[in-house]
């Protein structure tokens, strides 16, 4: 059984930084393709950057290129998402996902594909 845990999230100011954590148990990174999402109420979850952790590769949404990274810490089986220069738009509960199929370059973007979530992490840019 897969799970994953958030943390990291919280009030920062426009401009600021934060760096999300997702420490996944039952399976290795490895292993997985994951991702991050976020979602505002009254709106669908949102692609944020999607990770081929076999492949090698990783996909980022055009809204957060440039400022968004990620990264891992494979003793920890833990994924990070390091988010700079936040913005009011930013503001979100950020979710990690994690699917055990391997997902096609196009399908790495949509909810469907992933079959474990985290119970999210708020994330609230404001001054």
């Amino acid at each position: 059984q897969v799970q994953l845990v958030e943390s990291g999230g919280g009030l920062v100011q426009p401009g600021g930084s934060l760096r999300l954590s997702c420490v996944v148990s039952g399976r290795t990174l490895r292993s997985l393709a994951m991702a991050w999402f976020r979602q505002t109420p009254g709106k669908e979850r949102e692609f944020v950057v999607g990770m081929r952790w076999s492949r090698g590769d990783t996909y980022t949404a055009d809204s957060v290129k440039g400022r968004f990274t990620v990264s891992r810490d494979n003793g920890l089986n833990t994924a990070y998402l390091q988010m700079n220069s936040l913005k009011a738009e930013d503001t979100a509960n950020y979710y990690c996902a994690a699917t055990t199929g391997s997902p096609i370059t196009s399908s790495v973007r949509y909810v469907s594909t992933y079959e474990h979530w985290g119970q999210g992490t708020q994330v609230t840019v404001s001054s």
